[in-house]
């Protein structure tokens, strides 16, 4: 146990000061002033980590050859094959399934259950348990305009809007229309949203909302969405899953359809060959890159395998260079530095303060604003908090909810964040909590269709891999609402296209030698083996007495 340092404590006076004249002003409806459009370019350009030209670089090789992204991405996307493509023996197949899904979380799991569901055979292939994913992570609630006064076209608007304008507006216009119904099949399967007494809905604005429209469970969302898919997955007949088995290459056929991938087993070191009428990529994100050096909200796993394999097989990426910080991830105590505190939270009315315990934004901008607001606060103006171990950070201030709804709503509304920071002796319904922006979501990726279709013939992907349905900045609850919609139109293409496939053709891993050798012909000799699988945090110094080993410790 440890609590606030007693220097943060006579800190934290400042905010207690303020806090009735601000309770007062918000219980009239009366808040800070959002930014002009004006004021959100000029900050976004100023302070928002995605305008840094430091840290970027163009890719030199493959479909998106020439264009800027992080530093990390395209090292990544430059990197070699895990296993030698030319030796490989594709003609032992250890598994044959209809319809081949890549990744365990909530695009893959809902996938496989719609795939199930048209009289299909489907394999999950995970790289760790499965369920271990973003989604189970996902904290604050699900998007959806099944409320009076609402509809897919305010939620369709909002979309566009908080994206900038960047959107592809037929992955928009799926995203909206279908959001109603999704919600209605996670009841069906047994997902227990927040109610009323009398059985409606409880919904909440988020950040860039014109109605509310967020629908929660408590402040475990997406575990409960996942608990509810990994359960019916594991109980219909026709699903198998391997888990600790990630993917390292999609098989193509002589003809250049997807026909499955190579898995890699965790535990055993061995390699198994899949053999698929139809791939549906769903591995998630990439926030154990750490852009820019960020620290992130994401699970151990998500080390954009997917983009690596499907850009290899020749799938273009869409808005790679832009990766949104969640404005609101701890910075204190230094055990939950980069853990998510939830949109929510601001949602039901706490507010950010300065060093001052004064408000210096509106509390629901979109992500990408309310993280430069945070960054400029801390940087420009100088009016940040430093932590003991010399981070930055502003307060959140958590226990206005308690005083704006009735003692207890932070327990109840907010359990898991309360339990997270109370084994630190930090109660937030009293105390507010030090947040920094955290890296927290990929919103570029792999290009796709209103129907999950990539470039490639048989190859499908949804969730968080995929590109274009955000644009440049996602509002918060269109996440766990896409993994879903899109989860579930690659299931059913994904099965319309595995009942057409008469293909006999050879399979093959010549685009990854054909990779090779464009890696070859530009020079680049990559230190890197793609995908990564797994992070690497083994710190200097023992990884150079490892090397001086041999390799052995």
């Amino acid at each position: 146990m440890s609590g606030y340092t007693p220097e943060l404590k006579e800190l934290i006076k400042r905010v207690e000061t303020t806090r009735a004249q601000r309770v007062e002003k918000a219980k009239k409806g009366e808040h800070f002033p959002a930014l002009t459009m004006r004021q959100r370019e000029e900050w976004l350009r100023k302070y928002h980590p995605d305008y840094k030209e430091e840290g970027r670089r163009a890719v030199r090789v493959g479909p998106n050859r020439g264009e800027v992204f992080p530093e990390e991405v395209s090292s990544l996307l430059e990197s070699r094959s895990r296993i030698d493509p030319g030796g490989f023996d594709l003609s032992r197949v250890d598994y044959e399934t209809d319809v081949l899904v890549i990744g365990g979380g909530g695009a893959g799991t809902a996938s496989a259950l719609t795939a199930q569901e048209q009289g299909l055979s489907v394999l999950i292939s995970t790289k760790l348990r499965h369920g271990d994913s973003n989604t189970v992570m996902a904290e604050g609630g699900i998007q959806a305009a099944d409320q009076e006064g609402d509809s897919p076209y305010y939620h369709y608007i909002d979309v566009i809007g908080g994206g900038h304008f960047t959107n592809q507006p037929e992955l928009v216009a799926a995203l909206t229309n279908d959001a109603p119904l999704i919600i209605h099949w996670l009841e069906d399967l047994g997902v227990c949203f927040d109610k009323f007494p009398d059985g409606r809905m409880k919904v909440r604005h988020g950040g860039g909302t014109c109605r509310k429209r967020m629908h929660s469970a408590g402040d475990m969302t997406g575990a409960e969405i996942m608990r509810v898919l990994r359960d019916e997955a594991r109980n219909r007949p026709g699903i198998k899953v391997l888990e600790f088995s990630p993917a390292v290459e999609i098989i193509l056929d002589t003809d250049g359809n997807a026909r499955g991938a190579v898995l890699y087993n965790l535990e055993t070191k061995e390699y198994y060959t899949v053999k698929a009428k139809a791939v549906i990529i769903a591995t998630g994100g990439f926030g154990r890159l750490h852009i820019q050096g960020f620290p992130t909200t994401n699970h151990y796993g998500a080390t954009a395998d997917g983009i690596v394999m499907a850009y290899r097989a020749g799938v273009r990426l869409k808005d790679m260079d832009s990766t949104q910080y969640h404005p609101t991830g701890a910075v204190y105590p230094e055990q939950n530095v980069g853990l998510l505190i939830t949109e929510k939270v601001r949602g039901l009315g706490a507010q950010l303060l300065n060093i001052d315990g004064e408000e210096f934004c509106f509390p629901l901008e979109p992500r990408d604003v309310e993280s430069s607001c945070i960054i400029r606060e801390c940087l420009d103006v100088g009016k940040g908090i430093v932590t003991p171990v010399g981070r930055v950070g502003v307060w959140l201030d958590s226990p206005m909810i308690d005083l704006l709804h009735g003692e207890g709503t932070v327990r109840k509304e907010l359990p898991a964040k309360y339990i997270q920071f109370k084994r630190y002796d930090i109660d937030i319904s009293k105390e507010p909590m030090l947040v920094y922006p955290t890296l927290h979501y990929q919103n570029g990726g792999l290009m796709i269709d209103e129907w999950s279709q990539t470039d490639v013939p048989g190859l499908f992907s949804a969730g968080e891999v995929s590109g274009g349905v955000h644009g440049r900045n996602r509002l918060m609850g269109n996440s766990l609402l896409d993994v879903l919609v899109f989860g579930r139109r690659a299931g059913i293409r994904a099965s319309e296209y595995a009942k057409r496939c008469k293909s006999n053709a050879r399979l093959t891993l010549r685009h990854v030698e054909e990779f090779h050798r464009e890696l070859e012909r530009e020079g680049i000799e990559s230190p890197h083996h793609g995908p990564m699988l797994l992070p690497d945090y083994t710190p200097d110094h023992v990884r150079e007495r490892r090397t001086s080993l041999g390799g052995e410790l």
